[in-house]
């Protein structure tokens, strides 16, 4: 997929305000992810492609339902998972880098998952 269009799709899923906690976790594998994410061109018209939207729709997801899991904490009074900052930078080669770290016995985890991990590694909460 295009650096560019990874990039604007995350930098618009972690920009994106929460939804509501009960909202259904996606259900996409990180390994369907990479495997899908392969395919699409590197190219512009790759926006343009159904997978592309597919991938776009499966972080925003993941981010809206990280952030809304981080806001339903702070509303109990307990310590959240993540305390991500409003907006979050995140580019493609990023995305695809840190999930391609994860070792093929793990990729069966779920992109909210893998999501809800890195930004728990990347913006933790003070103890």
């Amino acid at each position: 997929m295009s650096r560019t269009v990874l990039a604007v799709a995350a930098a618009l899923a972690l920009s994106l305000p929460a939804i509501p906690a009960s909202a259904q976790d996606g259900r996409m594998t990180v390994a369907a992810f990479l495997d899908t994410a392969d395919d699409i061109p590197r190219n512009p018209t790759a926006m343009l492609r159904a997978d592309t939207r597919r991938l776009l729709s499966e972080v925003r997801t993941a981010t809206r339902t990280v952030r809304a899991e981080q806001e339903a904490a702070q509303a109990a009074g307990r310590t959240p998972r993540t305390c991500m900052p409003e907006r979050v930078r995140l580019d493609a080669d990023s995305l695809l880098a840190r999930f391609n770290t994860i070792p093929t016995s793990r990729r069966n985890i779920t992109v909210t998952q893998a999501v809800r991990e890195w930004m728990a590694e990347e913006h933790p909460c003070p103890a």
